[in-house]
């Protein structure tokens, strides 16, 4: 191969880009080379095909299947590319099936079902002549007031991790390579502003933001990791050789393809000012082990050339990402793909699709207050208010199709079926009257709608209120990626319309459809307490009809909180694993407890959790079994959370005063009871040592199960007994969990 046919393959092309602004700073980057002139030498990846804009499915693959033959054909060497496509909530194109997001996943609690979920994404994909997914994104939260919360899972590195994990499985069994994202530290961003420094420490890195993706390379295989646009303690990881080489792939064993986010090595240059230059970037972002450029090729074309002819970077490193890349595309298939027989139908939709996506959403959804009005049985007069009580988009993320590429494109079609909260009460409440008043904007100050809500609550017998959020990028919304956040006060004049309505007297069903965690003590504890609060996080095409199954009763509520309920935006960055000194205590004024912790979530039935039994003595570097006996003491059948957290009573560094360690959903009738079973690995218990080595350490350790990471309803405590155990990469990590019955 020639430099230029191996610099080809190391870059993608944006066929479709224009004024659209889907990409940070897209519209100031970009190269301007022709499609012809940029494939004259064949190419790596072709960016987001079917998801720039809105084409039709089977047209473009008709499309694409010319253009592979024209690679195979017409280039010296016959490579055809890759193909990469956004699929966090579903494909990001037109009339695909969008499911909940991140976030909602997260509160299903249900690794089972994201991998299934993920594994009906990818089949389409494949068939769309599509390789590669940009998803999962496995960065941590820490501080809500991040626009890109909503593309998160949770709070808990070992909830992202477990969850992550099953996405990437169910992603790459249908032959689609799964890219994590955004390694690592990009959701630490200072002040939760987009792009921002990062000050975490060797430790935090380590025990909160690296678990999550060494479980997705080590356990769930992934093909493909993208960097982080982020700059830890003064190096951006784009030129962190420590990160993308060392600790990627010579400790962890990654053997796949690092990408670029999309500019990222320009960014070098324009953002984080390493670089004088494209060339500058192009080197040191090679060297440090990214491989691809993404979208397109701004440095790794002309700019890396000419560093490599002037003897500034070994040829040696383009040709180990080159054979990367072949490697790759030979697992893939495409090195003997004819590209002869382009789908003529596909269903971007089905039922299958449908399905997955109604179930996560009602596991997803989580009841965070509760008088005793829900679940409501047969309202005659039901007053349904709000900026999300009538929208579409308000179900969807912010890397929805929707969200992130339709609203460019105003007065096209959704393509699918999408029922809004409104019409799918109408559809549970046939024989109610049901009156629909927006009342507000999600954002802006008009109060003008505040009269005919508040006339509509009062006439009826029920308000149920939908608040919260409409995703966007950079500007456009309120949540997503760019729309960071000073106050986690809801948007606009919406607090206000809810205090309106609640002060009519009718009962008020409160509905937060968010794509983050808002201040909402006001309507849980406060003196305008609404009679139920729901929190649904960007829930999905079926999103509307599971907050009407939820809300009628025919479903019950199961979701718990991925992220802790703030108690105020000055409160944050706050973690509920935080060590002692991060808790409410006597020498601050200012608490930073939150309103609900993580874990946290109500349903329709009560469920006990008794006699929790963990072996006296467990030895270091081994594994043991947690036991626990759950009933459901209500009169509903239910589905529990069952959540086992620990604490490390005297460590040799400082530990959280509460870390999850295992998590079971379990479904249980009235009256029934059963034993859940944890096997856990003691690397469950590890941490990083002053000299920042894995270890778990001898010495006590509390364990106990309850309903949230506050509560402590039955506990065991042990004595790890032995010497330091130092992990190691044959060491298990997954905790295996069973339900025993009929006790």
């Amino acid at each position: 191969m020639t430099l230029d046919e191996k610099l080809a393959q190391l870059v993608g092309y944006w066929v479709d880009q224009g004024d659209e602004i889907v990409a940070p700073m897209a519209g100031e980057m970009g190269s301007s080379a022709s499609y012809e002139e940029a494939t004259a030498h064949g190419i790596g990846h072709l960016t987001r095909v079917y998801g720039t804009r809105p084409v039709d499915p089977v047209d473009r693959a008709a499309w694409l299947w010319g253009e592979q033959r024209r690679l195979r054909e017409k280039t010296r060497l016959g490579i055809p590319a890759i193909v990469h496509e956004e699929c966090l909530t579903g494909l990001a194109a037109w009339k695909a099936a969008t499911f909940p997001t991140p976030l909602a996943w997260g509160a299903s609690f249900d690794p089972e079902l994201v991998e299934e979920m993920a594994r009906s994404i990818g089949q389409p994909m494949r068939d769309l002549g599509i390789h590669q997914g940009l998803a999962p994104v496995l960065d941590v939260i820490r501080d809500p007031r991040w626009g890109r919360v909503d593309e998160c899972i949770a709070e808990d590195p070992h909830v992202v991790g477990t969850i992550g994990t099953a996405y990437v499985k169910g992603l790459q069994s249908s032959g689609v390579d799964a890219t994590l994202k955004h390694f690592v530290g990009y959701s630490a961003s200072q002040a939760g502003r987009n792009h921002a420094p990062v000050h975490a420490g060797p430790r935090e890195l380590a025990d909160v933001f690296l678990p999550p993706f060494e479980m997705a390379v080590r356990d769930g295989g992934v093909r493909s990791v993208m960097n982080s646009y982020a700059e830890i303690d003064g190096v951006p990881v784009a030129s962190s050789a420590e990160l993308l080489t060392h600790l990627l792939r010579e400790q962890w064993g990654f053997d796949g393809v690092v990408v670029s986010d999309y500019f990222a090595v320009a960014f070098l240059r324009t953002m984080h000012a390493i670089a004088a230059s494209d060339g500058d970037a192009a080197v040191l972002a090679l060297t440090a082990g990214i491989d691809v450029e993404l979208p397109s090729g701004d440095a790794y074309l002309a700019p890396l050339a000419a560093a490599v002819r002037a003897g500034d970077v070994p040829e040696a490193l383009v040709d180990r990402a080159v054979l990367r890349v072949l490697e790759q595309k030979e697992r893939l298939g495409l090195l003997d793909e004819t590209f002869d027989s382009p789908p003529t139908e596909i269903d971007l939709d089905s039922s299958e699709h449908r399905r997955i996506a109604r179930r996560l959403a009602e596991e997803s959804i989580v009841l965070l207050s509760n008088d005793g009005t829900l679940p409501l049985a047969e309202p005659r007069r039901i007053a349904l208010i709000g900026p999300n009580a009538d929208s579409t988009e308000s179900l969807m993320g912010c890397y929805s199709f929707a969200n992130h590429v339709l609203a460019h494109h105003p007065g096209t079609e959704l393509g699918f079926d999408a029922p809004s909260l409104a019409e799918a009460v109408r559809s549970r409440y046939p024989g109610a009257t049901i009156t629909v008043e927006q009342g507000a904007e999600v954002e802006g100050l008009d109060r003008a709608g505040f009269g005919a809500a508040v006339d509509a609550a009062a006439q009826a017998e029920v308000a149920i209120v939908a608040v919260g959020d409409r995703a966007g990028l950079f500007g456009r919304g309120t949540v997503g990626e760019g729309n960071d956040v000073e106050s986690l006060a809801l948007p606009g004049v919406q607090r206000e319309l809810v205090e309106a309505v609640i002060a009519t007297g009718t009962p008020v069903v409160l509905v937060v459809l968010s794509g983050r965690p808002y201040e909402l003590a006001w309507a849980l504890d406060g003196t305008a307490t609404a009679a139920a609060v729901l929190q649904a996080f960007f829930p999905g095409e079926e999103g509307g009809s599971a907050l009407a199954s939820i809300i009628s009763g025919d479903v019950f509520p199961s979701g718990r909180l991925p992220v802790s309920l703030p108690r105020s935006a000055g409160a944050q960055p706050f973690s509920y694993l935080h060590p002692p000194l991060g808790a409410a205590n006597e020498i601050t004024s200012a608490d930073s407890t939150p309103v609900r912790p993580f874990g946290f979530g109500l349903g329709y039935t009560t469920f006990s959790h008794e006699d929790l039994q963990v072996a006296p003595v467990i030895s270091a570097g081994g594994a043991f079994e947690a036991r626990v006996r759950v009933r459901n003491t209500g009169e509903r059948a239910g589905v529990d959370v069952v959540q086992l957290y620990s604490h490390d009573v005297v460590a040799s560094v400082t530990r959280p005063l509460a870390q999850l360690v295992g998590y079971a959903r379990v479904a249980l009738e009235a009256g029934e009871q059963a034993e859940v079973v944890f096997d856990v690995p003691t690397t469950r218990l590890a941490f990083s040592d002053a000299k920042l080595r894995r270890i778990v350490e001898p010495g006590e350790i509390e364990f106990w199960v309850g309903a949230s990471s506050a509560d402590k309803e039955t506990v065991a405590t042990t004595v790890v007994d032995g010497s330091v155990h130092e992990v190691l990469p044959t060491d298990r990590r997954e905790v295996v969990t069973r339900v025993v019955r009929g006790l």
